[in-house]
């Protein structure tokens, strides 16, 4: 079974976009995933399709209406019961690697697209959808943010990259940043590839690379390393025992 996205959006257009070409598109040529986009004014009930009002309360801006997102996002649910519904905001859970692994050993996933000033907020009441942000950054809808999350799933797809490998040694996935890279040539502008990369000794070079994911990790996301350093150091049991660095 194909991994299936239904995007439910005001700019239907916008997808396949970006996942049109490259590893996506040749995936999405071949029927590994399918994108099926949704437009929510279809599920408007005034001529003019309004999906949208003033705020309660006063305020900036015009929120997408709960009653208008609801029928659509049924109609959604109807058409793939199987698919969880995930809403991209920045209100929600940020998003995290185990996530998407979750999510790309599934069926797929419908994606409730936001704009405005975001949601009324019933809708989350009233329907099981798991709301979701790609970062502490602000975007002008959750179309950018669903392709990806869709990036981020359709890679792990099985097939899709060349390299069984090439989904699991990389940032995140072990709860490090991946380690640095290097290519030809061996010196350039006065710098040099590492000695170890270049010794053949497979072991030397997989405890370097560790070092450096652990270095880099350590200075560039401290929040990464403590929590690393919390499983790392966590017994089966759940009691944590101290670790000196």
């Amino acid at each position: 079974m194909s991994f299936s996205a239904q995007i439910l959006t005001l700019y239907p257009e916008m997808f396949p976009g970006s996942l049109g070409v490259s590893l996506a598109g040749r995936a999405l040529a071949e029927g590994r995933w399918s994108c099926a986009p949704i437009q929510i004014r279809d599920f408007a009930t005034d001529r003019h399709r309004t999906v949208d009002d003033t705020p309660a309360g006063g305020g900036a801006g015009m929120v997408l209406r709960a009653d208008i997102i609801a029928r659509a996002v049924d109609h959604a649910i109807a058409q793939r019961p199987d698919l969880p519904v995930i809403a991209m905001t920045p209100r929600g859970a940020p998003i995290t690697q185990a996530r998407v692994r979750a999510l790309a050993d599934g069926p797929g996933a419908t994606i409730l697209c936001g704009r405005f000033e975001g949601f009324d907020e019933r809708i989350f009441d009233a329907r099981p959808i798991e709301q979701v942000s790609m970062g502490d950054i602000i975007l002008s809808g959750g179309e950018m943010g669903a392709l990806m999350l869709l990036d981020a799933c359709v890679r792990l797809l099985p097939g899709v990259m060349g390299a069984a490998s090439s989904g699991v040694e990389e940032s995140f996935e072990t709860g490090l940043l991946e380690y640095p890279h290097y290519t030809r040539p061996v010196e350039w502008e006065g710098r040099t590839i590492p000695q170890v990369l270049r010794s053949g000794d497979h072991a030397r070079i997989a405890a370097w690379r560790k070092q450096q994911a652990e270095v880099d990790t350590r200075s560039r996301r401290p929040d990464l390393w403590e929590r690393h350093i919390g499983v790392r150091v966590q017994s089966p049991s759940g009691a944590q025992r101290d670790l000196k660095d």
